[in-house]
């Protein structure tokens, strides 16, 4: 199992507990951005810098996701794309998307972007806390526990 960032706007703790998690269970992490990150020095870890332009990030780590790695994103197209692949994908938040959640979230994000294409103020998501920071690293943990091993 190889895990697959979409780190273009990743915030920064949720990057250090992948880093931690990679190093301590001697995991596969790679982030893609189409800027330059920095990341820790391990063989296990590393950062590919893609070009500009719309969706290309997604279609970098679509090229590269096999059936059972696991994808960071808040991106819900390209979860419903790698879930395609029969790999995983896990917000930031810590949310696991996966065959059985997958579609509603899809048609939630659509019917959302109809609305502010419309003109109609949704909203975005409230910064990243403390209680995501926690939900992210415990579903991290409980799918690395059940799924590292394969």
């Amino acid at each position: 199992m190889h895990i697959y960032v979409d780190a273009d706007a990743l915030p920064t703790p949720i990057k250090e507990i992948l880093f931690r998690a990679a190093m301590r269970l001697n995991l596969g992490l790679t982030l893609i951005a189409n800027k330059s990150l920095a990341v820790p020095a391990s063989p296990r870890i590393s950062a590919i810098r893609v070009g500009q332009g719309f969706d290309v990030v997604d279609a970098a780590i679509v090229a590269r996701v096999a059936p059972g790695d696991l994808v960071i994103t808040a991106d819900i197209p390209l979860a419903a794309l790698v879930i395609g692949k029969d790999a995983h994908a896990l917000s930031p938040r810590g949310e696991l998307y996966g065959k059985d959640n997958i579609q509603g979230r899809l048609a939630m994000r659509n019917l959302l972007y109809d609305l502010r294409s419309s003109g109609v103020v949704t909203g975005g998501p409230p910064p990243l806390g403390n209680r995501d920071k926690a939900a992210f690293a415990n579903q991290l943990d409980i799918f690395l526990t059940a799924h590292a091993r394969d």
